[in-house]
């Protein structure tokens, strides 16, 4: 497995945004120096109560400068809020200032709310989010000037100052589950990635078929496949719960505004037959997320054992872990990260779930 340090820079009232950006500098840091395979975060614009990242080039120009082998990135751009052509010359640029350790994550947009503001098209998102990856492999593989028709633009002799550092380009990742699209990233070599909110039963069916398109593709290796969700760790699983619980519901109700639907039924259902009206209606109940499995919270083996249940079932290799939530902040959040990559990560590195049943255990036992 490999594991993302990922932040939406959520706000908080007794901060300014300069000391909200100090911080996150500081968890940065501290997700290079502890080992993490990546670094990532969002674009969300117009949301004071929600994330204050609306610029994914801020985020990866200041882990360019404070970080040495961490990987960076956007996840993701929302190609339809800009002309393709800028984040070609964004990513070409960040990839230069990270000496070729960009990550581009372009991402399609699940709700009409940040497209009003810039008037901008969420019936079209998919269409031009593919046509950005289009783009950026075509201008970066090109070796002089070049000529694009998409379904939205159409350029003509086209000439980059300057193109990525790494060749053929950096990885792209498009967040979805939707059938064609991953047979698009299948072909194309993309990865992908889902978030808690997705019932992981149905996640895992159709990530099983990307991998095995993947494969039929002849692509190399495998692709990557991430999971987000809210991980806080402590020594023990008393302590952890304890500082975690109002935290976690906190932030799912009052920053992310999940749990204003009605369950599905009256009587949860198994966890395998949860949807995601279930999941957002429960997620005010710090319980009904921990007996689903929804976040991550405990001591070292908890979080281990949690995380390869879920991984198997969702079918995913990569972990976008989101340790900084609520008032879990500064030194608290980072002696979580802290735990995490000292005792939860070696018992899971090793772990796959893309693996035949008896060679994907993890060297910790799920109990």
């Amino acid at each position: 497995m490999k594991f993302a340090y990922f932040t939406h820079v959520w706000g908080r009232e007794n901060l300014t945004v300069r000391q909200r950006y100090e911080e996150l500098w500081q968890e940065v840091e501290a997700a290079d120096r502890l080992g993490f395979d990546y670094a990532f975060s969002v674009e969300h614009h117009c949301t004071p109560e929600e994330s204050w990242m609306s610029s994914p080039a801020v985020f990866c120009t200041g882990a360019a400068l404070r970080t040495e082998r961490i990987r960076v990135g956007p996840m993701g751009w929302v190609p339809p809020l800009h002309h393709p052509l800028h984040i070609v010359e964004q990513a070409a640029t960040l990839d230069r200032l990270l000496g070729g350790r960009l990550e581009v994550g372009l991402a399609s947009g699940v709700s009409d709310q940040p497209f009003r503001p810039f008037g901008a098209d969420f019936a079209g998102r998919k269409e031009r989010t593919r046509e950005c990856a289009d783009l950026l492999r075509t201008a970066f593989t090109s070796k002089g000037p070049f000529d694009f028709d998409g379904p939205v633009h159409r350029l003509r002799d086209i000439t980059l100052s300057f193109g990525a550092e790494q060749s053929p380009h950096p990885p792209l990742w498009i967040p979805t589950t939707d059938r064609a699209t991953l047979r698009y990233l299948a072909r194309t070599g993309g990865h992908t990635c889902s978030t808690m909110i997705v019932p992981r039963a149905a996640m895992g069916v159709v990530y099983r078929h990307y991998v095995d398109w993947w494969r039929k593709e002849g692509q190399p290796g495998v692709p990557n496949i991430g999971y987000w969700s809210l991980v806080h760790v402590a020594e023990t699983d008393t302590e952890a719960e304890a500082r975690a619980a109002e935290q976690a519901t906190r932030t799912f109700v009052e920053t992310l505004r999940y749990g204003s639907v009605r369950r599905s039924a009256d009587r949860p259902a198994p966890a395998s037959g949860l949807n995601t009206a279930d999941i957002l209606a429960g997620c005010h109940d710090f319980r009904f997320l921990m007996d689903h499995n929804l976040i991550f919270v405990g001591s070292p083996r908890t979080v281990a054992d949690r995380i390869a249940e879920a991984a198997r079932e969702g079918h995913f290799n990569t972990l976008f872990g989101e340790f900084v939530f609520g008032d879990i902040t500064g030194d608290e959040a980072i002696g979580s990260m802290e735990l995490f990559a000292r005792d939860v990560v070696p018992l899971l590195a090793p772990f796959s779930p893309y693996q035949p049943p008896e060679m994907a255990e993890p060297s910790v036992a799920v109990s």
